[in-house]
Formats: structure tokens, sequence, C-alpha cells
């Protein structure tokens, strides 16, 4: 029986191939592939054609378009869909009556001459509903292998370019041709996009400055974010030189999406160190103020396609292909690995734990075999070929000291991809145990693909000699360092770095009994059969709507020229205009004129925060005028506003947020009347005194209505935990005492109670 999401790609591909794709089911049945005898089987299905209406649309934003060339003739280009990619399985996630369009890039090696791009958007728009970006190829090469591959990737595992040998530096030409190609992505989704009414979803690293050109085109765009790649912690990201920009591209969004909570702690980390926003949970949504706008955090790891894997366990070439690798590994325990050839895999420090493993016990020699499955590099340099010369290197150490030439037997076997996803499931289902020990990876979904084939098919189950209802059994050695960890709580989790314990837990997964393997199996597919990719895709897009069902409350207003950014106001406000504010001025005969000092009439930044004389004197041009009553409003004491202000005679002076008050230069100081008994104020001083010598960057001020502690110069985190427990401690301390103790921006005050 064919599972849902497996019906759901069928049909998509059958209503999706052309007339040359038919040219396929004449292949000679031994030599198509399972989705070809597939497709052949089922190529009667009808797929129901919908009424012709205004569907729901979401416009996928990726790198790479869902798309392979099938034809070998450059003059004759066809195109099918790449089930593989994850941007074409997360539609069955997508609702129903939702139309998907995609924009992105064809992969790089296909190129497609100027020539023939009009003709080939074409086809891919009516064919495809797909709208290729062609970038030109200095720009492309400087993109994505300077920028995106070279500088973001490394940084974003923790790989700091300390020297030029370490890593590539950043290079002002690159982010050029980062923000460029960002340009276009946005200008080819303008294209397509009804921005009423579509909701756009912007995927990975390579793209996070394009919401910024959206949302400055269409402020009331729908947009989601989804980070397929790690986010560093703050002491790393702050190192770009383009960090700011960089956040603000990504706060541009709605909703933003991250693999696990760490990654979307470390952005949030960002935000309030490097632009001191805000962020708090509501109802079990995170959610950050951002001009108006609240963006929302959502934290859920991608899956896999069920179906497309169900598909290829059940073909009899697979069950053929695991036949023939059982019989060739007979009698042996295959530990499997399946790995990009990267530098950040961790694949040397594997094969240096299985040499300590058959170091230190010698009955495993000629019993135990690591397969590891190298995948095609994604990008080229030095670095590459320094892994690759490393893990040969260790892999023929490793069997020359304890492989046997007689027998054949060899401990390390890599095999150079690329290799089919056919392959790679027959390999998963004849390992006994799975080890991913990537240094640092943000997702991962071996483990997942691995699970899924160990929980095999009926066809597999023949050829294994498997019970149908017979427990199946797994087990999953995992870096603590790579996304899907948190997810599998039936995993081996390991600390890639400590040789010895990876060692360890190799043994121990090869000497656990079958019942703890079958529970740790079982725990591990309840959840990874349960959070495929379309329900992190149904979660994302039920998110996404949820977060933008607030768009048309409010009105948005564009400021600024380099740092532009749109401000999302109430419906009601108005902004003022001076051909309204300059007649209304005119025409007054009595104006009340009230000026707040600090971050208004002083930079909130300022070192000298002293008025200057261009200040004083438009301050005593508007005094000058006696139909105008000019106050200075401030949270300051009477003592420094009288000094700062000497030079103008007729302006009034409100210290203290208005516990004094005079009128003019001459004229006295009054209070509010309040209770004057302030001996409250000597175990406030204490008490702050106590948290100040604790809190670096902190200090008092002291006034003589109230006692302010201020973190502004504090570690945000640090300041912000400080100031909740001082909070606490004072309203405790001073319960029966006539004052009031609150929070401000960070503040924590104490003063006078107002009857």
């Amino acid at each position: 029986m064919l599972s849902r999401s497996c019906l759901g790609l069928l049909n998509h591909q059958i209503t999706t191939m052309n007339n040359y794709e038919q040219e396929d089911l004449n292949i000679v049945p031994e030599l198509m592939t399972p989705f070809q005898k597939f497709q052949r089987q089922y190529s009667n299905v009808s797929v129901p054609s919908s009424p012709i209406s205004r569907k729901r649309r979401m416009i996928i934003v990726s790198n790479q378009l869902p798309i392979r060339v099938v034809s070998s003739s450059s003059c004759d280009l066809k195109f099918e869909w790449d089930v593989d990619s994850i941007y074409f399985q997360l539609k069955d996630g997508i609702s129903s009556d939702s139309e998907l369009f995609y924009v992105g890039s064809l992969k790089s090696h296909i190129e497609i001459e100027p020539s023939q791009q009009e003709e080939v958007a074409k086809v891919l728009l009516e064919k495809f509903r797909c709208v290729p970006t062609f970038l030109p190829s200095e720009t492309h090469n400087y993109f994505y292998h300077g920028f995106c591959k070279h500088y973001l990737w490394p940084l974003f595992h923790y790989m700091l370019p300390l020297s030029k040998s370490q890593g590539v530096r950043f290079n002002s030409s690159h982010w050029l041709s980062y923000k460029k190609a960002n340009r276009i992505f946005a200008d080819k989704v303008r294209e397509v996009l009804n921005p009423d009414e579509d909701y756009v979803w912007v995927h990975d690293y390579h793209l996070m400055v394009l919401p910024t050109y959206l949302r400055k085109r269409f402020p009331k765009v729908k947009l989601g974010f989804f980070l397929h790649n790690t986010f560093p912690t703050s002491e790393i990201y702050r190192t770009i030189p383009v960090r700011e920009e960089i956040l603000r591209g990504l706060l541009n969004c709605d909703l933003i999406g991250f693999h696990t909570f760490d990654y979307a702690r470390h952005f949030l980390s960002c935000c309030s160190r490097m632009l001191g926003l805000d962020y708090e949970s509501k109802r079990g949504y995170i959610g950050v103020d951002y001009f108006g706008r609240n963006v929302t955090i959502k934290i859920l790891p991608v899956g896999i396609h069920m179906g497309l894997l169900e598909l290829v366990l059940s073909s009899s070439e697979t069950a053929k292909r695991v036949k023939e690798l059982k019989e060739e590994f007979e009698g042996k325990v295959l530990i499997l690995g399946v790995d990009d050839l990267d530098l950040f895999k961790g694949i040397g420090l594997k094969f240096l734990a299985l040499r300590n493993l058959l170091e230190g016990n010698e009955k495993l020699r000629g019993e135990v075999v690591l397969v590891q499955i190298l995948n095609q590099a994604r990008s080229s340099g030095k670095d590459i070929q320094d892994v690759k010369f490393e893990i040969e290197a260790i892999a023929k150490e490793v069997n020359d000291k304890y492989g046997d030439e007689q027998s054949g037997y060899r401990p390390i076997v890599c095999i150079n991809g690329p290799v089919s996803t056919q392959e790679k499931a027959a390999y998963y289902a004849i390992s006994e145990c799975c080890i991913v020990n990537a240094v640092r990876d943000g997702m991962n979904l071996i483990p997942y693909e691995y699970t899924v084939c160990r929980q095999g098919s009926v066809e597999l189950d023949k050829t294994l000699g498997v019970g149908n209802d017979e427990p199946k059994n797994s087990v999953i050695i995992v870096s603590e360092f790579i996304g899907c960890s948190p997810s599998l709580s039936g995993a081996v989790r390991v600390n890639p770095w400590n040789i010895d314990d990876v060692s360890e837990k190799m043994n121990s997964a090869i000497k656990m009994k079958d019942s703890e393997k079958q529970l740790r199996h079982k725990k591990n597919y309840k959840y990874i059969s349960s959070h495929d990719v379309a329900y992190w895709a149904k979660s994302f897009d039920q998110d996404l709507e949820r977060a933008c069902r607030e768009h048309y409350l409010k009105t948005y207003v564009g400021l600024g020229l380099d740092n532009f950014r749109i401000i999302a106001l109430d419906p009601s406000f108005k902004k003022l205009c001076l051909d309204d504010i300059a007649p209304a001025y005119k025409d007054t005969k009595s104006r009340l004129i009230l000026l707040d000092y600090d971050g208004t009439m002083m930079p909130q930044g300022s070192i000298n925060k002293a008025p200057s004389l261009d200040v004083i004197s438009l301050l005593n041009s508007l005094c000058s005028d006696p139909k105008n009553t000019v106050f200075i409003v401030s949270g300051r004491g009477r003592v420094c506003l009288s000094d700062w202000f000497s030079p103008c005679d007729k302006l009034g002076l409100s210290a203290e947020h208005g516990y004094f008050t005079r009128w003019s230069k001459d004229s006295p100081w009054t209070t509010l009347g309040l209770a004057s008994d302030f001996d409250w104020k000597i175990n406030v001083e204490k008490v702050m005194a106590l948290y100040t010598e604790a809190t670096d960057g902190s200090f008092i001020e002291e006034k003589e209505s109230a006692m302010v502690w201020q973190h502004q110069e504090a570690d945000p985190d640090f300041g912000l935990w400080q100031a909740k427990e001082l909070l606490v401690h004072l309203e405790s301390m001073l319960a029966n005492d006539p004052v009031v103790v609150k929070r401000g921006q960070h503040i924590v005050e104490v003063k006078p109670q107002v009857s």
C-alpha cells in the first residue's frame, strides 16, 4: 500500500512531465529506475482538475530551483522536477488550495546561453511555474563561491579566518555581489508577486538580505524565511563587518525559522546585543518587536520525504542490491557513514576513533567494517583538498595496520560519490550502526534516512530473512553539535572531538543488546515518521499565515536613506505634514511647546550631554515669541538643568519627570507636593550599591526625589537578569514604604508614590 505522500509525489510528477518525458516509459524494464517503473505502472492515474479560480499562492525562493536537465543536447534543453530537492518535497505540506511558484537559479553546472535564456524562462514558467534567475558569471562566482561558501559558510560553522591560510576574510566586492544577487532574486519575485495576497517563503543563508528589498518595495508583503544552516553565537557573528545589515534583512520577514532552539537563541542574542532589540514569549511563540512589527521566531527541524524513501525501499532492485551487499559483507558488523566531502563533517576524527577501537579490541579486527560514502563536495578549494588528503592518509594507515590482504578484509571502505539514493538505501538497510560525527552541521538528515531504511519494507524483510511483524532495530551515533541531535531521543550522542569517547560508543553499539537497539529504533522512528518534510512545511505555512494576520490593521511608513526601514503604525496614526503644521502654527495665538531632552534634543549616545550653542540659540529664538510657552521636560535633576540652560531666561524646566517645575529662570522651583520623607533612600542606595559592584557597566543615579539604577552600559543579558533580581529585592524590602519600584528601559527606579 502506497502512502499518501508517495501518491502525491507521483501525481505531481505526472501532471508536470513534458511530452519528451513519455520516452522514458519505453525503456527496457531491466534498465528502469524504481520511479520510472512506478510511473509506468500508474501512468493512467488521473489528476483531478480544479475549477478556475484565484488560488492562494506561495512563492518559494531558494538559491537553486528544484529542477534538473535531462537532455544531453544544448540546443534542445529538457527539464524535469528534482524530486530529491527539499524545495520540491515541501509542496506536500502546503495546503491543497495553494498554487506554488518557484524562484531561483538553475544548478551551477547548467550553463544557459544568453540567447536561450528567454526561451528557457518561458518553458520553466509555463511547464513548472519556475522563474529562473540568470546571474552574470562573475556575480555568481563572487556571490556563491566567494561570499557564501568561502566566507559565510565557515564562519557560521565557527571557523574564523584568523589568517589567510585559515580561510577567506571579508571582501567588500564579494559582499556587493551578494547584495546584487539578492536584488536580482527580489526582482524576479516581483515579476510573479501579487503583494496583497501572495505569501513568499525565502530559504537559507544565500538570500538573507533579499527580504529587505521586498519589504522596501511592498511594505505589507507576507514574508517568511527559514535558515537551513547553523546560526553562530554572537561572539562569532559579531565579527562580520556587515552584521547589522544581515540581521535587519532577516528582521524584515514576518516569520523566521530555525532548526533548533540554540540557533534561534543565538540569533535573538545578536538582535539584543547589536541592535538593542527585546524579545518575549507569548502563548508559546517568541516575538521580536521591530519598528512596530512583531517578527515571530519559529523552531522546528526539517524532516525527510517518507514517500520517496518508501518508493525506493519497495523496489525489487533495492532488494537485489541489499542481497548482494549482505553476501559481500557476510559475517561482518557494518558501521556506516554518509557525509559530504567537507571540512566540518569530522570524517578524519571518525576514522581515528575506529583505529582506537581496533587497537583496543583485538577480537573486532576482521569483524568490524566502517563503510564511508563520500558525497561530492559542494565547493572547491584548498580546504577540500586538505580534507581529502587527510581522509585518504588515515584510511590507508588503518587498512595497512589492521587489514588482511589474504582475506580481502579492509576496516575502512571509502566509496566516492555521487551515490544513488537506491544504493545508499541498500547500505542503510544492512548496517548495524550509523555514525554522524560532524563537528558542526546545520541539520543533517542522514540519521533520519538510516532509521527509515532500517524499518524496511515487505521486499527488504524477505531479502533479509526478517519477519514482517518482527521488531526492527538500529543504532545511531550522532554528534551533539548537529541540528538533528536534539530530535533523536534514541540516539547515542558523542563529542566528536573526544576520539576515545567516540571509540567507546562504537564498541557499545556493536555489543548492544537487541532489546535496547529495538527500543532506541522505536523512539527514533516514531518521531521521524510523524515529523516528515510535509509536517515541517505545513507547520511553517500555518505559522506564516498567523504571523501575517494583522498586516492590514496597520499603516506602514518608510523612513531613512542608507538605513531605510519600514515603520508599522496604528491605522489612526497621522503623519505630521509641514504644509499643515506651518499655517496652524502661524494662526495660533497661544502655543505650549514641550520638548524632551535626551534622545530628542541631544543624541542618545552623546558623551557630552550639555546642550550645544546651536540648541541654546534655537531655544532662545522660540522663547522670544510672546505667543510661545516652551518647556524642557526631562528625567534629569533640577541642578543639572538649571546650569545647562542658564542662558535661556524665558525657558521653562520640568525636572525629574515633573517632580520639580520652574516657569522661567527668575521664577522659583515648585514641587509636586508629595511626601517629603526620603529616609528610604539610605537603604535603597545600599542595595543598589551591591548590584552596581556585581554588575560591570552599571551605576547609580541619585536624584532629589528618586534613586535610579542604570545598566545601559552593562552586558545586555546580565544587566537584564540583575535588573529583574534588583526589582524583586527592592519590592520586598520597601513593601511598607510609600514608594513605587518600577523597571524602565535599562533602569530600575524607586520614587515617591503618587496618592
